[in-house]
């Protein structure tokens, strides 16, 4: 059987490379690491007049000269010698900044062909190109495509397959090179090349220009900004409700199945408690609550992304983190936060600076993630009705989310400006902030990123570290010692200074427990306030408020534990994505102590407050 040929899919960010790439290769997709780095490589492969053509989608940048993870890893790729053609995605309605990469791209290999896309963007803007002349300056094949349409992509396929045989032979020119300032010649060849082949006399202002007087002023931007994230939150919490109680019911239903199993083989009672109870209920718990607010936030977020939102969320927030000494990408990162903190992690792959990259991610946990906001929800409602005597709803819910979300965003910027100020002092770096065009989202590409890509990924993780703390739980609840269970104990000697923070021993002991994954920390209280030997679930606010009200709890006890919800150490799987991202123990346990010190100095700060007060604390 035939080698596959390798083909490199190279090009700015936000040329539409990942729609071709997706369009060329369909379903046959999956990712990898390129060696020694933890950059991710999506790679795919078609089939084309007989042949196997196997692509790999290079990280998006605009220069294979600096050295960011992902100039380097794109510019040895193309070192490497593998490839046999490299496929350069170019934005038409860009092409003087677009071209810069290109012919860095040409002087690295002779196999290079040039993907015009973005064509139809081009013709609504009046803009003319003369791809004659642009394949006689580059001394490369030039395809115009529209990918969002499947348009050119074919003789894409032609283009490649015939360079790859041979029958096309490229040859860009080597340039003359100012050897002292290299990016600013490519420039300047790239500026004489876009104006012998553009005629823009005609070129329209686009509906990008219009709306970005708007979504980026300073006057509406933070504001607009702020309602289309709370409108993400609320359709997050609200659609999540429903998918989260079918799965819950549907977990029950395979628990009694299971349960039916244990017992027709004559199982003791200790390994089916420890099985099913334990391990199956605790991962029964984290999949229902956890997977369907992923399974909505990320493809809005990516929705967003593809939209062209984001690059202005980033612009908005960017003289804020600058002042704080961070970078203005970590806007991006922080928003990733929001869906899940190992995700924003992650993300901070896109900061270049290594220094502003690691504040990026020792503060992402300072925002709630989606397996924090059940706790703030039900919290805040049941806060609510303590202070107005109602129960508030929904609107007590949003409110609370919000106001956690605004403090939270205040905490990261405030961390980002102490660690600038100390242990990661520098210099501030600047970044290159492109505000592409509107685009049309492709829908069915949204649902698999965000879900297969980035939702199943976390959730699995979270899986991972969750199945043993299950187990652990069951087992501390069902072993006693002077027939009191261990977790009984154990909460027994964390209540002195759970008192002194406002809260209890068994509110600790399940924050504690609940490392892992946030989303059991609930089910871990109230199994211990009412000597449950297995996780479970209370139905209803009601019950929430008259268990919680029968252990001791007052405002003041709702109102520290939405605090150290917010400001506590990130769980088990954001930890171990800090340990493979930071690559060491030591920033690690600096990113669980930050949010958790600060957690436990505001509870007792607030705590002494009241009681120096008299506060009545019903």
């Amino acid at each position: 059987m035939p080698q596959p040929y390798l083909i490199a899919l190279a090009g700015n960010p936000n040329t539409g490379k990942s729609t071709v790439f997706n369009r060329l290769t369909g379903l046959n997709q999956h990712t990898g690491n390129w060696p020694g780095k933890t950059i991710s490589l999506a790679q795919g492969s078609y089939k084309y007049q007989g042949h196997t053509y196997e692509i790999v989608d290079l990280p998006g940048t605009y220069s294979l000269l600096a050295a960011s993870p992902e100039e380097e890893v794109a510019r040895d790729f193309i070192l490497s010698g593998q490839p046999l053609v490299t496929v350069v995605v170019v934005d038409a309605t860009c092409l003087e900044r677009n071209l810069h990469f290109v012919l860095q791209v040409t002087q690295l290999t002779e196999r290079v062909i040039v993907c015009l896309n973005l064509m139809d963007e081009a013709r609504r803007q009046n803009l003319n190109l003369d791809l004659h002349q642009l394949e006689k300056e580059l001394g490369v094949p030039v395809v115009p495509t529209t990918a969002t349409k499947g348009v050119g992509l074919n003789t894409l396929k032609d283009a490649i397959a015939r360079v790859a045989v041979g029958s096309l032979k490229p040859s860009p020119p080597k340039l003359e090179l100012n050897e002292g300032e290299l990016s600013a010649s490519f420039y300047a060849h790239a500026e004489r090349i876009s104006r012998q082949v553009t005629d823009n006399s005609q070129q329209t202002c686009d509906v990008t220009a219009r709306l970005d007087k708007l979504v980026t002023s300073r006057l509406f931007g933070t504001p607009l900004m702020l309602a289309l994230l709370a409108c993400i939150l609320w359709i997050t919490i609200v659609g999540a409700n429903y998918p989260s109680e079918l799965l819950a019911r549907l977990f029950f239903s395979i628990e009694n199945v299971l349960t039916l199993f244990f017992n027709k083989l004559g199982s003791p009672d200790w390994l089916h408690g420890a099985l099913v109870l334990g391990l199956f209920r605790g991962l029964a718990w984290v999949v229902s609550v956890m997977f369907p607010p992923m399974a909505i936030f990320f493809p809005i977020f990516t929705l967003l992304e593809d939209l062209g939102y984001l690059p202005r969320l980033a612009f908005n927030l960017d003289r804020l983190f600058q002042k704080a000494g961070a970078h203005g990408k970590q806007s991006l990162t922080m928003a990733m936060g929001f869906g899940c903190n190992a995700a924003g992690v992650m993300a901070a792959r896109i900061i270049d600076s290594p220094r502003e990259r690691l504040i990026a991610i020792l503060t992402n946990n300072f925002v709630p993630c989606n397996g924090r906001f059940p706790m703030l929800i039900v919290m805040g409602t049941i806060m609510a009705g303590y202070v107005i005597g109602v129960q508030a709803g929904s609107a007590a819910a949003a409110a609370v989310v919000l106001a956690a979300l605004v403090i939270s965003v205040f905490a990261t910027l405030l961390v980002s400006k102490f660690l600038a100020s100390t242990i990661l002092r520098g210099e501030p770096s600047f970044f290159i902030l492109e505000l592409p065009p509107y685009r049309l989202p492709q829908v069915g590409t949204i649902l698999v990123r965000s879900l297969l890509d980035r939702a199943l990924t976390v959730l699995w993780r979270a899986v991972i570290v969750a199945a043993p703390c299950a187990l652990l739980t069951w087992v501390l609840a069902n072993v006693t010692i002077g027939d009191t269970a261990l977790l009984t104990h154990l909460s027994g000697w964390l209540h002195p200074f759970g008192q002194l923070m406002g809260l209890d021993g068994v509110i600790l002991l399940g924050f504690i427990l609940g490392l892992p994954a946030n989303e059991i920390i609930i089910p871990i209280i109230f199994m211990i306030y009412l000597s449950e030997g297995a996780l479970m679930e209370v139905q209803g606010l009601g019950a929430f408020q008259e268990i919680l009200l029968a252990n001791g709890w007052t405002w003041l006890t709702a109102l520290n534990f939405m605090i150290f919800t917010i400001f506590h150490w990130p769980c088990g799987t954001t930890l171990l994505t800090i340990k493979k991202e930071t690559g060491g123990l030591k920033w690690t346990l600096l990113s669980a102590l930050l949010p958790t010190i600060l957690g436990v100095l505001i509870c007792i700060i607030l705590t002494k407050i009241v009681s120096l007060l008299g506060l009545v604390v019903f």
